[in-house]
């Protein structure tokens, strides 16, 4: 993952592609930085799916900010946080489809006997495990706590 974004970032700089290049260095800057609160905790690096986490977490935060621009009327910036989210989700697994989503869903309910909402974080942590970085777990939770009560 660290190689990809690397020859991509010298691709944009090669291409003078300043949006690119600012957010894959933004991606960059923040992986640097998990790897140095790593380090003070005995790791060495960030493997890949402390990557896919900083990833997925950049996407939502530029989804919150393209929101509250478009509430204010600022269609430049929120265009431009949805260029950088489209950059950002270059590096990600491909996301799962609804249907894909509800499938897994039901199939972890189904792996882990999930009866109640207390077996709920049996079910996320499932799907964290399996489809990291493919699944908007925000969604998968309102959809598992429905599936159980219902």
């Amino acid at each position: 993952m660290r190689e990809r974004i690397s020859q991509a970032l010298k691709a944009a700089l090669k291409g003078q592609e300043r949006r690119r290049v600012a957010t894959l260095r933004l991606i960059n800057a923040a992986i640097t930085d998990r790897d140095i609160a790593l380090r003070g905790k005995g790791k060495d690096r960030a493997n890949e799916e402390e990557i896919l986490d900083i990833l997925t977490k950049m996407i939502k935060q530029r989804e919150e900010s393209s929101r509250l621009y478009r509430e204010a009327g600022r269609a430049e910036l929120e265009a431009q946080e949805n260029e950088e989210i489209e950059i950002i989700r270059e590096f990600l697994p491909k996301a799962l489809t609804e249907e894909e989503a509800a499938q897994a869903i039901r199939a972890a309910i189904a792996e882990t006997g999930a009866q109640s909402l207390r077996d709920m974080g049996k079910v996320m942590a499932l799907l964290k495990e399996r489809y990291r970085g493919q699944i908007d777990m925000a969604k998968a939770g309102q959809r598992i706590k429905a599936e159980l009560e219902g």
